[in-house]
């Protein structure tokens, strides 16, 4: 049988507002997904008995793991073995805020459905990878879209960021869990983001505007995050934000050029990784 391979994208969240938390334990949130060009890399192919394998030493085999959360929900719902070699060529850091664990285990589904010829339709995809994570059913096809309930309900958007767009991870991990059970949800009006499309925005305008909501609790705990992205803005970001729960944070600068400069000047030991459009 063949080989079935798929790149799948790490995303920012441009803009996170959190609006309340809801009867059944999550929250009701606003974000704009926006897809990078940073991507881990998932291959499915033949073996005689499943098997997984992954380039970092930081992902557990055990169905923690998105992967294998995927793997084990399409066998429940096909009703069938998976006797296939699964290898994960992660690039995406962990823990980042960057989606990368949703991506993974999303496109685990595609290739298996692939794969095996379930015939899933990209709704019932999107279904199946809600179990995964509440922003898995984005990357069953990643675009930019406006976000709503749980991040499941998704809405593609005419939203083209033009200039390059420097990532810088620390290496912190924060716990999702810790980042909700320590917010402090506030009643002011957010930005709506929905307003947010087409090509040519101001980004410079949206430094107060458009703000991500766990920014004050991780800063607050965690101020080199902080320090990033002031960093960023002294280098010449026209807007800057941390990502998801971070600890990522992500300067949108007006050229390659001025990108690349303010990449150089982080610590060797962290992530860097500059986006830019084909």
């Amino acid at each position: 049988m063949e080989t079935v391979k798929i790149k799948t994208p790490a995303k920012i969240n441009f803009g996170l507002n959190i609006l309340r938390k809801r009867s059944d334990g999550y929250h009701d949130i606003e974000t704009i997904f926006y897809p990078i060009n940073l991507f881990d890399i998932l291959t499915v192919s033949s073996c005689d008995s499943f098997a997984f394998e992954c380039n970092n030493n930081e992902l557990s085999n055990d169905f923690s793991n998105s992967v294998l959360k995927a793997v084990r929900l399409l066998e429940t719902y096909s009703n069938q073995k998976f006797n296939v070699k699964i290898s994960l060529e992660k690039n995406i850091p962990i823990g980042a805020g960057m989606g990368g664990g949703s991506s993974d285990g999303t496109a685990a589904l595609i290739a298996l459905n692939t794969f095996y010829k379930l015939k899933l339709t990209s709704n019932k995809l999107k279904d199946l990878a809600l179990n995964i994570g509440s922003d898995s059913p984005f990357f069953v096809d990643p675009s930019a879209s406006f976000a709503q309930s749980r991040g499941e309900v998704i809405q593609k958007i005419n939203l083209s960021i033009p200039y390059p767009i420097l990532i810088v991870n620390p290496g912190i991990h924060i716990s999702t869990k810790w980042a909700y059970d320590n917010l402090q949800i506030k009643s002011t009006k957010k930005f709506n983001l929905n307003l947010i499309t087409g090509k040519t925005i101001d980004f410079a305008k949206l430094r107060n505007e458009i703000t991500n909501d766990f920014e004050e609790i991780v800063f607050q705990n965690f101020p080199a995050i902080e320090k990033i992205k002031k960093q960023l803005y002294d280098n010449g970001a026209l807007f800057s934000l941390m990502t998801g729960t971070g600890s990522t944070v992500f300067g949108i600068f007006p050229d390659i050029a001025s990108a690349q400069t303010a990449k150089e000047k982080f610590p060797k030991n962290y992530f860097t990784f500059v986006h830019a459009e084909d």
